[in-house]
This record gives C-alpha cells, sequence and structure tokens, in this order.
C-alpha cells in the first residue's frame, strides 16, 4: 500500500512540479531576489501585454488579461524556473492574423447615420461589435491551441519540435519581426489603411501605407520615433553595462508615465487629432466559453500556432536551464502550457509562450524560480483593478513604437547569414529561404513551406551524401578521405570507401556509381569481358590456335592478334554464366596475356567499406550489398566491411544475408583491423605456390577440353593455324 501511495505521489509531481520544488524554496535565499525581479518583470509584462494586444487587433485592455491568467496556471504546471509567460510578437501576429481573416473590417460596415461607427479609408465601420467578435474569434483560438498542446503532451510527441531547426527558426522569426514591424508601422503613422491578410497581404499594407503617408499625424510621428531612438538607446546601454547595473533600468515603462503624462497635459488627442487608447476596462470580465462551431475555420492556424508557441517558450527554457543545471521535461511543458492556454482562453486571451526580452528581465534582475513570475502577475493585477484608467491617455504610436524596439534581437539574426553560408551553405539556404517565404506567404504557410524545405534538404543530403576514398597516415591506425589529405597512403591493393548516411532503396544506385569511380572499374563488366574472352580461348584452344598449358595458356608467333579483341560486351551473358559443364582454364588476368586479349584489369584485391555511419539499412540496400559482394567476388576481389552498428550483424541475419559465399568473418570492428587481417592474408598466400584463377565457362562442345601431358619442361602443346 506504501509503494502504492509513493508511485502515486511521484506521477502527481510529474503532473505538478511545484510539488517538487517548492518544498526545497530556499525563503532566505531567494524571497527577496525574486521579489524584486517579480517587480520589474510586471511593469515590462504590463506594458507588452498592452502593447501586444495591437498585434492581435483587439483592444489594449486585453493584452493585460493576456500578461496576468497564464502565469497563474504556468506556476503550477510548467518546469521551467526562470521563463516569463506571457503574449510574444511572433505568436501575437499569428493569432491577429487568424483574427484579421476571420473577421475583417468588410464584415461590419454600417450606414453613415449611424454615429458609433468610426471612419476607416472613408467607411464607417461598427467598432464595437468589430471588436467583440475579435476577442471572441482570438480565446476560441487560444482555447483551440490549448487542447492540442495538451493532446500533444499527452501523447508524448514533444520530440516534433525537434523538425523545426535552429536556421528555420531564424528565418521565420526574422519574417516575423519584419511583418510586425509593417503592421505597427501604420500606428505609429497614425495612417489608415486596409486589414490584409494572406499571400502578398505586406505588400499590399506597405504599399497602402506609403500611398497615404501624406496623411501621417505628426504628433504620432514623432512620439513614435522618440519613443523608438531612447528605448534602443537604453536596451543597448542595459546590454553593454549588464554587470555594472544591479537592475536593467525599465526604460519602456518610464517612457509610458512620461508619454501618457505629456498626452494628458497637452490633450494631444483634441488638439493634434492623435490616437490613444482611450479605453481600458477595470476589472475582470466573467469567463465566456469557446465559439465550437468556429473551430471547423481555425483548426489549420492552430497546429501552427500550438508547435511554434512551443518551441518558442522550450527554446528559451533550455537555455536558462542550461545556464543553472536544471532540466525541463519538454511533454510536461506541452501540457502546462496547454492548460494555460485552455485556462486562459475563457478568460478572453491570446495565446500564451515566452517573451525573450521578459525573461532576460526576470533573470537579469535576480529571479530564481516562478515565485518571480506570480509576484509579477501580482504588478499586471493592480493596472488591472485600479491602474487601467490613468493608461487611457496613452498614444497608440508609443505602444507600436514599444513593439518595435523590441524587435531589434531578432532583425540581428540576419547576421548568422554569413556565418552560416561560411559554415553550412544548406543552413544558409534553409534561413533565407523560410524568411522570403514567411514574408511573401504570410507566417502560416512560410511556417509550412520552410518545414517543407528542410525536410527536403535532408532528403537529398541522404540521398546525395558525402561517400569517398580513404587512406592511412603513415604510422597510425587513422583513416581519412584521400582527397583531404597530403600524406594519405592507401594500403597497396586495396581501395577503402566511406559512407557517411543510412544506405536504402533511394541512394543504393548513387553508392553503386560511387562504389565503381572509387575502384575504377565495373565488376560486372569486367567479370562479363573474361567470360566472353574465356569462350573464344576455348575455342581457339580446339582449333589448335593457341597451347594450353597448367599454369596459363600461350600462343604461336605470328598468330592474329584481332581474332582475339573483346571490347564488345557479351551477345548473350545468360548463356555465358549458365555453363552446362565446366571448364578449368588458368589465366592470371593482370599478367601479359600472350594475345591481345582487351580484358579490364583489376588493381586490387580487396575493398572494404566502412559502415560507421550507416545507421541502418532497408531490404534493398540489403540485397543489394550483396549482390555487390558476389559480383566482386567472381572477378577474385575480396569484400570487408568495417565499423558497423552493433545491430548490423542481427539485422543481416534476419535479411537471410549470409551463406556460403557471403560469410560473417568478413565483418571487422575497425578499418584497421580489416586492412592488418589482409595484409597477413597475402602475406600468406605469396608464400604459397601461385593460385590462379579459375572460372567456369559453359563448354559448347560434348567433350571437355584435355590438357595432355608432355615431356618438354614448359609443357606445352603446339597448335598449328588452320
Amino acid at each position: 500500500c506504501s509503494c502504492s501511495r509513493k508511485r502515486a505521489f511521484q506521477i502527481t509531481k510529474s503532473f505538478l512540479p511545484i510539488l517538487e520544488w517548492l518544498p526545497n524554496y530556499r525563503v532566505k535565499e531567494w524571497l527577496v531576489s525574486d521579489i524584486i525581479s517579480g517587480v520589474s518583470t510586471g511593469l515590462v509584462a504590463t506594458l507588452q501585454g498592452l502593447a501586444y494586444a495591437l498585434l492581435v487587433s483587439v483592444p489594449v485592455g486585453y493584452g493585460l488579461y493576456s500578461a496576468f491568467f497564464p502565469i497563474l496556471t504556468y506556476f503550477f504546471l510548467g518546469t521551467s524556473r526562470h521563463i516569463s509567460v506571457g503574449p510574444f510578437p511572433v505568436v501575437s501576429l499569428m493569432v491577429g492574423s487568424v483574427v484579421l481573416s476571420m473577421a475583417p473590417d468588410d464584415n461590419f460596415l454600417i450606414d453613415g447615420s449611424n454615429a458609433t461607427g468610426t471612419n476607416v479609408t472613408g467607411t464607417l465601420i461598427d467598432t464595437e461589435s468589430r471588436d467583440a467578435q475579435r476577442v471572441l474569434i482570438a480565446s476560441t483560438l487560444t482555447f483551440l491551441v490549448g487542447i492540442l498542446q495538451v493532446i500533444f503532451g499527452v501523447l508524448q510527441i514533444g520530440f516534433i519540435v525537434r523538425y523545426l531547426a535552429d536556421p528555420l527558426v531564424g528565418g521565420f522569426t526574422t519574417a516575423a519581426a519584419f511583418q510586425v514591424l509593417v503592421s505597427q508601422l501604420k500606428i505609429v503613422l497614425n495612417v489608415s489603411t486596409k486589414n490584409y491578410n494572406g499571400v502578398l497581404s505586406i505588400i499590399y499594407t506597405l504599399v497602402e501605407t506609403f500611398e497615404k503617408i501624406g496623411t501621417t499625424n505628426i504628433a504620432d510621428l514623432i512620439a513614435g520615433l522618440l519613443t523608438i531612438f531612447v528605448c534602443m538607446v537604453v536596451k543597448e546601454i542595459n546590454d553593454r553595462f549588464k554587470h555594472k547595473i544591479p537592475v536593467p533600468i525599465p526604460i519602456e515603462v518610464i517612457v509610458t508615465i512620461v508619454a501618457t503624462g505629456i498626452s494628458y497635459a497637452v490633450d494631444l488627442e483634441k488638439k493634434y487629432n492623435a490616437g490613444i487608447v482611450k479605453s481600458i476596462p477595470r476589472g475582470f470580465l466573467p469567463p465566456e466559453p469557446p465559439d465550437v462551431s468556429l473551430f471547423s475555420q481555425m483548426l489549420a492556424a492552430s497546429f501552427s500556432i500550438a508547435i511554434v508557441a512551443y518551441a518558442i517558450a522550450v527554446s528559451v527554457g533550455k537555455v536558462y536551464a542550461t545556464k543553472y543545471d536544471y532540466a525541463i521535461d519538454g511533454n510536461q511543458e506541452f501540457i502546462a502550457f496547454g492548460i494555460t492556454n485552455i485556462f486562459s482562453g475563457a478568460f478572453s486571451c491570446f495565446v500564451a509562450t515566452t517573451a525573450l526580452s521578459r525573461t532576460a528581465v526576470q533573470e537579469s534582475t535576480g529571479g530564481k524560480t516562478q515565485v518571480a513570475g506570480i509576484i509579477s502577475a501580482g504588478i499586471v493585477l493592480i493596472a488591472i483593478v485600479a491602474l487601467g484608467k490613468l493608461l487611457e491617455p496613452l498614444q497608440k504610436s508609443v505602444l507600436a513604437a514599444v513593439v518595435i524596439a523590441n524587435l531589434k534581437g531578432m532583425f540581428m539574426q540576419v547576421f548568422d547569414v554569413p556565418r552560416l553560408w561560411r559554415q553550412n551553405k544548406v543552413d544558409a539556404m534553409i534561413w533565407v529561404f523560410t524568411c522570403v517565404a514567411s514574408i511573401i506567404l504570410g507566417l502560416d504557410l512560410g511556417l509550412l513551406a520552410g518545414l517543407l524545405f528542410g525536410l527536403l534538404t535532408v532528403v537529398l543530403r541522404v540521398q546525395f551524401p558525402s561517400w569517398g576514398g580513404f587512406g592511412n597516415i603513415p604510422g597510425t591506425d587513422i583513416y581519412k578521405k584521400v582527397k583531404d589529405y597530403k600524406n594519405v597512403v592507401e594500403p597497396e591493393g586495396v581501395k577503402i570507401l566511406k559512407f557517411s548516411s543510412p544506405i536504402f532503396y533511394a541512394n543504393i544506385d548513387g553508392l553503386k556509381s560511387c562504389l565503381k569511380s572509387t575502384v575504377g572499374f565495373d565488376a560486372v563488366k569486367v567479370y562479363n569481358k573474361r567470360l566472353k574472352a574465356l569462350r573464344k580461348i576455348q575455342k581457339l584452344i580446339k582449333k589448335g590456335k593457341l597451347k594450353a598449358t597448367k599454369n596459363g595458356i600461350i600462343s604461336e608467333p605470328g598468330i592474329s592478334n584481332e581474332a582475339f579483341e573483346t571490347d564488345e560486351e557479351p551477345e548473350d551473358n545468360e548463356d555465358l554464366q549458365v555453363p552446362s559443364k565446366e571448364v578449368e582454364i588458368q589465366v592470371d588476368w593482370n599478367s601479359d596475356l600472350p594475345v591481345k586479349v582487351n580484358i579490364p584489369r583489376v588493381p586490387i584485391h580487396s575493398l572494404i567499406l566502412d559502415f560507421g555511419a550507416v545507421t541502418f539499412l532497408d531490404i534493398v540496400a540489403v540485397r543489394s550489398i550483396k549482390t555487390i559482394i558476389r559480383e566482386f567476388e567472381r572477378i577474385d576481389v575480396r569484400v570487408y566491411f568495417a565499423s558497423y552498428q552493433d545491430n548490423l550483424i542481427s539485422q543481416l541475419e534476419r535479411s537471410a544475408f549470409f551463406d556460403d559465399i557471403v560469410r560473417k568473418d568478413i565483418f571487422f570492428l575497425t578499418v584497421h583491423d580489416a586492412v592488418l587481417y589482409i595484409r597477413n592474408q597475402i602475406t600468406c598466400r605469396d608464400n604459397q605456390d601461385p593460385i590462379f584463377e579459375k572460372i567456369s565457362l559453359m563448354q559448347e562442345s560434348k567433350e571437355p577440353i584435355e590438357f595432355p601431358e608432355t615431356s618438354r619442361p614448359d609443357d606445352e602443346l603446339d597448335v598449328q593455324e588452320e
């Protein structure tokens, strides 16, 4: 019974990580740091919540809800001690694109007689109905994203984020930053444009914005530019002197307070027609259920948002987990963010993840645990219930400028491209392709296009891997690629070929081509030409034009060599390879033949295949490799395998790979072991009598060829020309 309770408690702790770390909380050491960090992070979260609501195209007050509710559930369920949970510009923009596509302004046009509308591009819009519908769409999408994330976590498919490679994420987030910049540009300028969405939407937005740039509100433009300049300068100071400044300067908060005071004192809305926040609801709205009827329209987008939000959170969490020597559970993070978004969606929030800048503030100000997160939520709570009214005179251009100023880190990723190009051109191409696709097609389709392009590069790299011949560094047991090292020496009579990828049906033909180019001949053609030559030799012996001995064949001087040319392929390979009776003719194919028989020479006696990087073989590869072994064995080239994976032998046994010709003694642990074995075999063979190759040949006559005894020293037989 005690064992069962213990197991139940372990399961509960895995689902509620707070039970693991909270009992071990060091109050004296950590509490003060967490309070300072929580207050600093809460101020930033309050401002960013207001600003990122603009990206979602909902009233700014709902950004405060999105900065508050997610922290409450992540505090109990999350495994990262340092990330600050809440809105993030990339995810907010993705949510906003769904909101705009499902609730465009054109759906809320009203008569000119209706005084409650807002004039946008010359048309009156029912903003109250529009905003209510957009909030419903954003919260429903958040709820659906949460459901998907919980499903992913329960199914333990957190590994799916591994397909979002760093170059892909870098290109995607840079494109998202550009999308955010364009979307906020019209707010900084206070220019009224249509809300475009979908393919080329960013181009249409830019074109219309610059067409109407003459209507720019100067007061909003000045406030926006000053905010961007001041924020970026102070952020640079924070970065350069972070070791000397105990707490980063909360410049966004300072700018917001100053801008709000100026707007209120000067009355910028009435005097200069500046765009201000106007209304921030005080307190909380009652929870509302999602509109399930909308699920089918947003399912595809919710899938990509769920993955991107999770990937961002886990990536940031892993950075700090590594720095502070603890682990985060990827699958539990899926569940934590899923339940967080389900809970938040009921309170009119939009999708939560983590923001790099907020997390950096929380960590750099001394945050040790998620207690700092709860305290930051308390600061946001104060803003919701008491301070919202004070922020109503704040210009929207200031909020948009704060968003733009926080994009610097993502834009700086552009400088990663030259470095990627030097290190790995394929990764650089993935970065550029994903970035361009996300800008042109939109974030959802761009992410899908980048993911497919990345998978395509993997397929192509596996299908066309780097294969090449290897040689030995003299005096060592190290083997390196011949074309990359000057002093590498290939063992005499041995070719070493290394494969740098799994071998399967898609790249087996490339393996065969590489094998031919490495050894310098085609084993099948060599074998067929030898068969044809032997058939002609047999006929000439029967006609008396050649002398046959037990150790080889010779011809009399004066016999025309033209009769022995064998450049053409055998007319019927099946007849050559299926003999009815066998005749043994001893021929040393690499020596000078007594007649001009044009047979390709085989300069090697052994071939070593280095399988150190071959993680698996499919059935097509197994069959093809067995065929390759047989083809080389027929021309007296022994094939060996080295550095194979532990499970390879059992896999080959299950595939009926081994027989009388293909045996297990051709497998070695290292390439050097195989080379030493080959040298030993050659030494033993050289100490014995020469053994010439014996090749079976279909006999065209009914009687076998005889080699009569003679008393002459060389045992030759005279053959007269007809």
